[in-house]
């Protein structure tokens, strides 16, 4: 496991700990939680806008496959 140190300003941090407290939680689960959630969503969001260019773009995907594949290669 790898550290991240994160520089809050106190009214951040503040409500963190405040959110942390009401949770029964501490700072670092909540903050976890969120970055993993983050993650997700920001993965997700990647993966239907790489999978659009694709089917947009499949023509010429294929094409540069056959070149490569191709002599000279």
């Amino acid at each position: 496991m790898s550290d991240l140190l994160l520089p809050l300003d106190p009214a951040l941090r503040q409500s963190l700990d405040d959110l942390a407290d009401a949770l029964g939680r501490t700072p670092e689960e909540v903050v976890l939680e969120a970055l993993r959630g983050y993650l997700r969503q920001e993965g997700g969001r990647v993966r239907v806008v790489a999978e659009r260019l694709a089917r947009d773009h499949a023509d010429l995907l294929r094409r540069l496959g056959e070149r490569r594949g191709g002599p000279g290669t």
